[in-house]
């Protein structure tokens, strides 16, 4: 078990001690059952009018410690908060970050006091978002304000509005591709070893930067099973938590479904086509060597580009693709939302109110989205950055929620079968990298072990 689930269970626990301390509810969406002291709901505000007379101080707790520093080459946070206190001058914002983020905010969720007052929502449950969380407004409401407005919502009220949204693709340096002689994007797995091999016989960079080291780089690979590996936006939250064998070739069209995509991993390790010695990554070096050329591509969300493209001369060279998976002639990409912001539910009236300005003002009025190479949540704007120049053919999808009933069915069984998708658990296809170093496990091997995992936990929860 690993710290993130051990730290859930606690606040599970401690929750269950006492519905009322950690502020169970209905959702009925009546102020006392969303928590909100504010009064005041995410559509009713108006910036600049609503919340004038406030003076307050608020706490914005989040994981881009990049951002905190004064030498970070885009725009830092206290350049945001300059621009938010010209509008709202007598509320302060302080940013608070933490390098270990993801354990950290489930530390200060389970000590449930008023240390914070607006976070990045961590991997907690949906059916746990009340305990926590102020909601922003009824989930169908907050659906005409902002995109991805089900996605932090549980019984029809929305706790948690993303940074931007995002999509999963592949970072790459076209000037490597073009020396290589890759003119066309690959589309399929076997296209993807093809131009990987061209970069090993033709240049001098790393095909493929695992990033080993890190954890989390390593877990991003779970962002491609689901609509960008199926197009299909009920693969995730519907079928997968029913299907005891979720990892297995697909017998139709073996180069989609989860199987292909962790398989494009192993094949290229198992090739080659990766660094020299995986367990001497290094993340923030990885970015330099991925501006000049060092390094051909890496599999991560869209809000690597910007941090690529700004560390170093060569930001044109930096370029994202879709992941290399076609279905039935077609390429997808799921829309998913960057880390959400969830307002405390201890804090008083006044820090409350605040807080839902400034995350308004930030997703209507700073510029985050953009500046960060994504897409913005606001709801009426479909305005792309440069980043997603190559997406203009590949369907943007969004997973469609779980059925009613069956909200925390997928988080238990992720839970029950340790494999831990899209939660932060990189150490299983850390494995893949090993086993594909060393040769010591197929592909198919590590594949049918994880669905005896899965299949046992999609049983006990039958």
């Amino acid at each position: 078990m690993n710290v993130k689930k051990i730290a859930a269970a606690g606040i599970a626990a401690a929750c269950m001690l006492s519905m009322a301390a950690c502020g169970g509810n209905s959702g009925s969406g009546d102020s006392s059952a969303t928590n909100n002291k504010a009064g005041v709901t995410y559509p009713e505000i108006k910036l600049g009018e609503t919340g004038k007379d406030i003076k307050t101080t608020i706490t914005f707790f989040n994981g881009r410690t990049d951002m905190g520093l004064a030498s970070y080459p885009g725009k830092n946070w206290e350049s945001y908060i300059k621009d938010f206190n010209a509008m709202y001058p007598n509320i302060t914002v302080k940013s608070q970050t933490d390098s270990n983020y993801a354990d950290s905010a489930l530390t200060r969720l389970q000590a449930n006091n008023d240390s914070w007052d607006i976070m990045m929502i961590p991997a907690v449950d949906r059916s746990e978002f009340s305990n926590y969380f102020v909601s922003y407004g009824k989930t169908e409401d907050m659906d005409k304000e902002i995109k991805l407005a089900n996605e932090k919502a549980y019984d029809g009220q929305t706790y948690g509005i993303a940074t931007d949204g995002q999509t999963s693709g592949v970072v790459y340096n076209a000037k490597v591709f073009k020396e290589a002689g890759v003119t066309d994007l690959p589309k399929t797995p076997e296209e993807f070893q093809a131009a990987l091999k061209a970069v090993k016989e033709k240049t001098k960079a790393t095909p493929l930067y695992t990033n080993f080291a890190e954890e989390w780089a390593m877990g991003a690979w779970d962002a491609y099973i689901g609509g960008n590996a199926t197009g299909d936006p009920k693969f995730m939250n519907q079928v997968m938590p029913h299907d005891k064998t979720p990892f297995a070739k697909d017998s139709k069209d073996p180069d989609t479904h989860p199987y292909a995509v962790y398989k494009t991993l192993y094949d290229a390790v198992a090739n080659g086509y990766t660094e020299d010695d995986y367990s001497t990554t290094d993340w923030e070096s990885s970015k330099g060597k991925m501006n000049n050329g060092e390094i051909a591509t890496m599999v991560l969300g869209a809000w690597a580009v910007p941090q690529m493209k700004q560390a170093g001369d060569n930001a044109d060279d930096v370029q994202y693709m879709p992941f290399p998976i076609t279905v039935n002639g077609k390429q997808y990409a799921t829309l998913a939302g960057n880390y959400s912001m969830g307002i405390n539910k201890n804090v008083d009236k006044d820090r409350q109110e605040a807080a839902m300005i400034f995350v308004k003002w930030m997703t209507e009025k700073s510029g985050y989205s953009k500046n960060e190479g994504g897409i913005p949540i606001v709801k009426d704007d479909n305005s792309y950055p440069d980043t997603y120049e190559h997406f203009k053919d590949v369907e943007l999808i969004v997973d469609d929620p779980a059925k009613e009933g069956e909200e925390d069915l997928f988080a238990d069984i992720n839970s029950d079968s340790e494999l831990g998708i899209n939660n932060g658990n990189g150490k299983k296809v850390q494995d893949i990298v090993v086993a594909a170093a060393n040769k010591s496990k197929t592909i198919d091997q590590i594949m049918d072990e994880w669905n005896q995992k899965w299949g046992a936990a999609v049983e006990s929860e039958s």
